[in-house]
């Protein structure tokens, strides 16, 4: 319910849910993932640190304080820690998954996909990416936007990154108008998401000579700056 009633936007449920934690393993595991969810990255990270200290044996928050290092861009730390985790579930597709995107963003897309290639070796039930939602979207970001207009439109509401990642490969392909529409109506939370709104915004303006747009591309950078 705690996680439910961020999803829903419903700031006073959350506020009462928190009241009612304690400082259990499994509430502090539901304060983490809300942090997560927030972007708050850093305070995650330090929740996920202090249960392994006094739990060992909880292999998995390897992963889960890798992810949050991925997210802070901290790729080197992320691949080290995510070590420890693969080295006890090597097949794990979210462990390698993780290690795949973080080699795409120090190399490049053909080491990531290397990376994945691992769990199709070890894979004995066909082919894993058209089974998996993630592995396929991964694969379009690093095959650089390969099978885009296929895999990314069903996976806008499923997965976060697939609107970016589609409005990306609109903008290479100076289809700015289908760009604009999933922009339009988004609401930017994290820096990325501002600047690619930002973008389209400025492309849009310079290609109309609109000055709203230009004025509304201006802003949003701004904000970014001043982040």
């Amino acid at each position: 319910m705690f996680q439910l009633s961020h999803k829903l936007g419903e700031e006073t449920a959350i506020m009462n849910f928190h009241q009612q934690l304690t400082s259990s393993v499994e509430d502090e595991l539901c304060i983490a993932a809300l942090h997560y969810l927030r972007n708050h990255y850093e305070e995650a990270t330090e929740i996920y640190k202090k249960l392994l200290l006094e739990n060992r044996d909880f292999h998995a928050l390897n992963a889960y304080v890798a992810l949050c290092y991925y997210k802070l861009d901290y790729y080197d730390v992320s691949l080290e820690i995510l070590a420890v985790y693969l080295g006890i579930n090597p097949n794990s597709i979210i462990g390698v998954n993780l290690k795949a995107c973080n080699h795409y963003q120090l190399y490049n897309g053909k080491a990531a996909e290397a990376e994945l290639k691992t769990l199709q070796n070890s894979s004995t039930s066909g082919n894993i990416f058209q089974d998996s939602d993630l592995l396929r979207h991964n694969l379009v970001v690093f095959r650089s936007g390969e099978n885009a207009l296929q895999v990314l439109p069903p996976l806008i509401d499923i997965i976060p990154e697939a609107r970016l990642n589609l409005v990306i490969y609109y903008l290479k392909n100076d289809e700015v108008l289908e760009a604009y529409k999933l922009v339009k109506d988004m609401e930017p939370v994290v820096p990325k998401e501002y600047i690619i709104k930002a973008v389209v915004h400025a492309v849009m303006g310079q290609n109309e000579e609109n000055k709203e747009h230009l004025s509304i591309a201006q802003k949003l950078y701004q904000l970014v700056g001043g982040s």
